[in-house]
């Protein structure tokens, strides 16, 4: 396979993960507490979606079409967002999943377009390189201003007592089994 068709998928996978984050950010912003994160999901709510935008242009400069691709690694990282929105935590500790669940999020993307500009950069494709650097520019802008954001919510959540232990739900019980499994099989190799 040429580098170019490898290239070509992981735009289609980063194609596929701003669409799915357009999806989710609005589930965020809703379900934060923090008026500051709600405006931050918000924004970059926004952000993605021109973000959607070069990378059809970015398709465009190659003669693709940008489909057909999903981004399983986006779902799971959303999944945990989903999980952090579910949690039965309440103020800034609530919050503070939100924050751990968005910095996954936007890290899981600066990798995809760190990957796809050094592709591009060995191909020789300025145009693109151009357009992924102006995503890669918003998401590394956007880790900051969360990691900023959170640390007086993370400072306050580490002020709340803890929650008393209650029982595990189903889905705690299956990532705990899950968990385990995934330790057995690396116990040999570590």
């Amino acid at each position: 396979m040429a580098l170019k068709d490898v290239l070509i998928d992981e735009l289609r996978d980063m194609y596929s993960a701003e669409n799915q984050l357009v999806k989710a950010l609005p589930k965020l912003a809703k379900g934060a507490e923090s008026p500051k994160l709600k405006q931050l999901f918000s924004a970059h709510l926004e952000e993605t979606k021109g973000q959607v935008e070069r990378l059809k242009k970015v398709f465009g400069e190659l003669d693709e079409k940008p489909t057909g691709q999903h981004c399983n690694g986006m779902e799971g990282v959303i999944e945990e967002g989903k999980g952090a929105l579910e949690k039965d935590e309440e103020g800034a500790s609530f919050d503070a999943g939100l924050i751990g669940a968005a910095l996954r999020t936007e890290h899981y993307e600066i990798a995809g377009y760190e990957a796809c500009i050094s592709m591009a950069t060995a191909l020789g494709l300025t145009k693109v390189v151009k357009l992924l650097n102006s995503n890669l520019k918003e998401e590394l802008n956007a880790a900051k201003k969360i990691t900023a954001a959170g640390a007086p919510i993370l400072k306050q959540s580490a002020q709340e007592p803890e929650a008393p232990k209650k029982p595990k739900t189903g889905k705690e019980k299956y990532s705990a089994k899950k968990s385990k499994e995934d330790e057995a099989e690396a116990a040999p190799s570590l």
